[in-house]
């Protein structure tokens, strides 16, 4: 009898990992079936057609962003929340769930470790996520706070928009092979490169690692799981959604001194492809919103080394989604993975005018 009592914890702990990831699963597959995956199907066949994804979000079909003002920054909110509104709700809902439902220790052995398996998982595990920088920062907010490791977090953060296979088939279609090769390798060393050798640099500042790896998973609460996981999730929308939108509107706002008309007429100079470098890791655009972009920019003359730094640039990373994970990796760390950004985005500039995309 004693025997029996004595395994009902582990019998108890055993259903909890079993229904917290088949939740999470389901929310998942569910999710991405109707927000990503069934989506870009179709609009993968209609840009192998048309060879084009539409307007620059920046834009529009003309060759300058609106001038700086409220309207500015109004219009290209609507235009960008309308974009993603459905991937960031499904990310604050996987974020709640891995949270709530997912047990601590389950998921610290997963990917917790500071190997470079645990990374190269991490971003292996990003590839069908396909979303945008800022819809997947609240999901890499929950993997922290469970314990993942700074290299899975980070390879996940940036493996979702940067190897995103649609983005990649887009690019094809619209633009060239040339720019889809470019934009996978180059892509593969920020995944997968920069995320382990920051890592590493990093690694003493990590302290959350060692607090998870050691630390039982806290005692369960009274309230009911619908209870807590609603809780939680008002939590990280308060926590994140705020500053989020502000962010958003003053670079809506901001566009035209981010992306100025001056520099299409730069060429291929240097000056242009380091200040697009740097605008495209500041801006904040929709998946796949950086080939029509690319595209009219190309369109209205500007040089194939500043649109290859664009390319690489916009995608990764932004200040908006700098600020959602702020608060789960240390500074240095994304201070890091922002100039590793701009730098290989200045070599894809160089690799792009090197070899005349």
């Amino acid at each position: 009898m004693s025997d029996s009592r004595l395994g009902e914890p582990a019998r108890t702990a055993n259903s909890q990992y079993i229904v917290g990831l088949g939740i999470l699963l389901l929310i998942a597959v569910v999710g991405l079936f109707i927000v990503k995956w069934n989506p870009y199907y179709h609009k993968a066949l209609t840009v192998a057609a048309s060879h084009t994804l539409g307007a620059s979000i920046i834009s529009g079909q003309t060759k300058a962003a609106p001038s700086p003002s409220l309207a500015a920054a109004i219009g290209y909110a609507l235009a960008y929340f309308n974009s993603i509104w459905q991937a960031l709700v499904l990310g604050l809902l996987l974020s709640t769930t891995i949270e709530t439902l997912l047990p601590r220790a389950w998921l610290t052995r997963l990917l917790g470790s500071k190997e470079f398996r645990t990374t190269a998982l991490g971003g292996v595990i990003a590839l069908p996520g396909m979303m945008c920088t800022c819809c997947v920062s609240p999901v890499v907010v929950g993997m922290r706070r469970n314990g993942v490791s700074v290299g899975a977090g980070l390879a996940f953060w940036l493996g979702n928009p940067t190897l995103n296979p649609a983005t990649l088939v887009f690019i094809l279609f619209a633009l060239s092979w040339k720019w889809a090769l470019l934009r996978f390798v180059v892509g593969l060393v920020l995944v997968f490169g920069v995320s382990t050798l920051v890592s590493h640099l990093f690694a003493s500042e990590d302290t959350s690692i060692d607090v998870f790896e050691f630390m039982p998973d806290e005692p369960e609460s009274t309230a009911p799981i619908i209870a807590r996981w609603f809780q939680a999730l008002g939590k990280l929308m308060i926590g994140l959604l705020p500053e989020y939108l502000v962010i958003v509107l003053v670079l809506g706002a901001a566009r035209a001194w981010l992306f100025p008309t001056a520099s299409l007429t730069a060429g291929n100079s240097l000056l242009a492809i380091v200040g697009l470098a740097l605008a495209g890791t500041l801006f904040v655009i929709p998946t796949a919103g950086e080939i029509p972009i690319v595209q009219t920019m190309l369109h209205y003359g500007l040089g194939i080394g500043p649109a290859g730094a664009l390319l690489m640039t916009l995608a990764p990373i932004s200040v908006p989604s700098i600020s959602m994970v702020w608060t789960v990796f240390p500074k240095r760390v994304l201070a890091a993975v922002a100039t590793s950004v701009v730098v290989l985005g200045i070599i894809s500039g160089l690799i792009a005018l090197a070899l005349g995309f």
